[in-house]
């Protein structure tokens, strides 16, 4: 039987039948690899330890929100030129939406879920994003006026609010400018075909979290625990935990 080794943050799986570290490389290669709960089921068995996949996948939606938090708290600064565009996610058979910005580097500024498109999500998205990384000098949608609209007038909010001397957000807007970001968005997408849907939109909003979550990690956004040198992208994720 392969031996797992304790977590170093044993509360956070404090009551589990299960090692730590089991959890922890469960919801890792759900998250990061196109694998089924199914197909991680039987890999796990072939270690000599048997977990049932409905098992794994409430590991999956208990433990993403808190890594993600994790997360959030050592995530690198991002610059002040964004790209913002929405992406298309079925749950049981409708369309719901992914809003994602990133920055000029290619960094994930933030992301929402919503199962409607409108100018109250659009502001609830930038609302969030500002706060949580300050305001953008200049901001690169599509055609969208919705959008458009809400960086506005959320960017004003924020001035008025701080008394900033920020100069007000300049958006370019171009169906053709958005490229880099609409790429990012098959990266996402990738994860998320072998999946073959969303039973509900809760549990579609945890996974994706968890999906941007490991996105970002790849992409060298974590500021590494105990200034770690080189880091593997699993040290990274388990320190996450730790």
């Amino acid at each position: 039987m392969a031996q797992f080794r304790h977590s170093g943050k044993r509360l956070l799986f404090k009551g589990r039948h299960f090692e730590g570290s089991l959890i922890m490389l469960c919801v890792r290669w759900y998250l990061a690899y196109g694998l089924s709960l199914r197909d991680l089921e039987e890999m796990i068995a072939e270690r000599g330890v048997a977990v049932d996949h409905s098992t794994i996948h409430r590991w999956v939606l208990h433990y993403t929100p808190q890594l993600l938090d994790a997360f959030n708290a050592r995530k690198r600064s991002v610059t002040s030129k964004w790209n913002l565009d929405e992406t298309y996610i079925k749950v049981k058979g409708e369309w719901m939406y992914l809003y994602r910005a990133i920055d000029k580097s290619g960094a994930t500024v933030d992301f929402l879920f919503s199962n409607t498109r409108n100018l109250r999500d659009a502001k609830r998205f930038f609302r969030r994003a500002y706060k949580r990384h300050g305001l953008p000098v200049q901001l690169t949608i599509d055609g969208s006026q919705t959008n458009l609209e809400a960086a506005r007038t959320c960017h004003a909010e924020v001035r008025m609010r701080t008394r900033s001397k920020a100069e007000p957000l300049k958006v370019r807007q171009s169906q053709y400018m958005n490229n880099r970001i609409e790429q990012d968005h098959r990266r996402i997408k990738r994860r998320i075909r072998p999946m073959l849907g969303f039973k509900s939109q809760a549990t579609a909003g945890v996974i994706l979290e968890g999906i941007e979550l490991i996105h970002m990690i790849r992409k060298g956004q974590m500021i590494p625990a105990n200034d770690a040198r080189n880091p593997s992208f699993a040290d990274q994720f388990d320190s996450l935990a730790a």
